[in-house]
């Protein structure tokens, strides 16, 4: 990092300390326009301050390109089968379901007969969770590459997308953990797929769902679970990123973080407000924290910016503490003889390759793939790589016969 960003992180953790005591001392409307900032850097996957490069463009032209980009971008619109499972709170919790065709499934009954010695099984169901402040459309392009080859679920975290906010959370006043997401998931599972053999797909916080499922439900991966595939994610020690910055500045910002978060958190308006006044650092933040990639397709950069901003800063206050108490590294045991994908962004700033280095040396027959040009969301980054690596996968899984995964 230069010595200009190094001063501009310094100048922004002060700033952000300096929030959270004017958020003690009730100054919200000063206070939430600065810390708006650092909630954003939050919702990228973050949990520090960050520098930006002064933006050239005009303000005005920068928002007319982000209509543009919002009217005309590709991006999210494809769905499915809609349904909604219960969690054990009671949280509505809303997927969809792409199935194959019947000439598909026709084509495919062969193989399937030969690996799971059923003459008509119920087919292979591929599982995606999505990550923090993300939904179910951030899987866009392995969507669309899967779409009538492979019966697929995508589903939206609690208090994401189109599922219902954590009544746990809301009624209660429970702060979300790993665990519970991994109970969430059980329960799409069980709603959307009740029988036959499942592949488990999970990007950052949705690897962690994934983790924990296992915990809870080692029979249920014995029993079902026929491949798993973990992406930009980690089983512990998120407490120890250093996100990019200087040590000293990272844990500023950590002492003030969540005290910021969970005061901020009680007045959602007028935070909303502050965020939506910093738009333009805000999109550079997330920018920078999302691909590392020079040439990423605006209009994909717009989309991961709307997911992102999309996000409550409720629910990001409410998630922010179950990352430093995670650890799940004693799941990974329960995949070591399944056919298991790491894939991680070299350049990931959020969830460091060397997290998803530490999965595959505790699963040694794992393959790992390492994107060398790639951040933190790399299955949008480098769609066509991820979905390659995703279908030889499913390929050694049995839930697709090679050929079909090679054309695809």
């Amino acid at each position: 990092m230069s010595e200009s960003n190094g001063e501009a992180v310094a100048a922004a953790v002060a700033s952000a300390t300096e929030a959270a005591g004017e958020v003690a001392a009730g100054g919200w409307r000063r206070a939430t326009g600065i810390a708006g900032v650092a909630i954003g850097v939050v919702a990228a996957g973050a949990a520090a301050g960050v520098a930006i490069e002064r933006l050239t463009v005009g303000r005005g032209m920068r928002q007319k390109a982000r209509l543009a980009l919002d009217s005309a971008g590709p991006y999210g619109g494809l769905r499915g089968t809609p349904g909604t499972a219960r969690a054990d709170d009671g949280t509505e919790l809303y997927y969809e379901v792409d199935d194959i065709g019947p000439e598909t499934e026709a084509a495919h009954a062969g193989r399937r007969r030969r690996l799971f010695g059923r003459r008509e099984p119920a087919p292979v169901t591929v599982v995606l969770s999505h990550g923090y402040c993300l939904n179910q459309d951030s899987w866009h392009f392995q969507r669309a590459a899967l779409r009538g080859v492979v019966r697929t679920v995508y589903w939206d975290q609690r208090s994401h997308g189109r599922s219902g906010r954590g009544v746990a959370q809301t009624r209660d006043g429970l702060p979300v953990t790993i665990d519970e997401l991994g109970r969430d998931l059980k329960a799409v599972v069980d709603a959307a797929a009740p029988e036959g053999p499942i592949v488990l797909v999970g990007h950052s916080m949705g690897g962690m769902t994934v983790m924990a499922l296992a915990d809870a439900f080692p029979e249920f991966v014995r029993e079902r679970v026929v491949g798993v595939a973990l992406v930009g994610t980690s089983s512990g020690r998120l407490g120890e990123v250093s996100f990019g910055l200087p040590v000293a500045g990272v844990n500023a910002m950590r002492r003030v973080l969540p005290g910021v978060l969970k005061a901020l958190g009680q007045r959602a308006e007028l935070v909303e407000k502050g965020r939506r006044a910093t738009a333009d650092l805000f999109a550079g933040i997330i920018k920078r924290y999302s691909f590392a990639s020079r040439d990423v397709d605006p209009a994909v950069a717009r989309f991961a910016e709307r997911m992102i901003e999309s996000t409550p800063i409720d629910v990001v206050a409410e998630y922010y503490p179950a990352f430093n108490d995670h650890d799940k590294t004693e799941a990974l045991a329960h995949f070591a003889d399944l056919p298991v994908l790491v894939l991680a962004g070299v350049r990931d700033l959020v969830t460091p390759s060397e997290h998803s280095e530490a999965i595959a040396d505790l699963l040694p027959d794992a393959e790992l793939v390492l994107v060398p040009d790639a951040g933190h969301l790399v299955m949008l980054e480098h769609p066509e790589l991820v979905t390659d690596r995703l279908a030889d996968l499913l390929t050694r899984a049995g839930a697709v016969p090679a050929a079909t995964a090679a054309d695809g």
